[in-house]
């Protein structure tokens, strides 16, 4: 169910938001996810994920890394400041977020 609700709100995320505000999402639900600021992925994975060009990823991640908020080398980005990255991540992060730990919370009082 949580999939479900998840793939729901990334497939309306994709038609409504930017490239850099999915990506600062995606990287935010990955650093979530492996637990550590180095993550394995490359700008086509990226790209195909976000359902948008290589390079329109590679702008997108310029200007995160000029910022200061990421570090990426081919085949691998570093968070640097994750709070930031949530500031330019779009809301659906949080959407997602939430769903997730209601999900969570759920299931725990349950005992599943």
């Amino acid at each position: 169910m949580i999939f479900s609700a998840q793939s729901t709100q990334i497939a309306a995320c994709n038609q409504l938001h930017g490239v850099g505000e999915r990506l600062a999402r995606w990287l935010l639900m990955s650093h979530d996810r492996i637990g550590g600021d180095a993550l394995p992925l490359t700008q086509e994975v990226l790209g195909q994920m976000l359902g948008t060009r290589r390079a329109n990823i590679s702008v997108a991640a310029s200007m995160l890394q000029e910022a200061g908020i990421i570090e990426y080398a081919r085949g691998s980005i570093s968070v640097l400041d994750p709070s930031k990255l949530r500031d330019v991540a779009c809301d659906c992060y949080g959407i997602i977020r939430q769903q997730s730990k209601n999900w969570q919370a759920e299931a725990a009082s349950k005992g599943v």
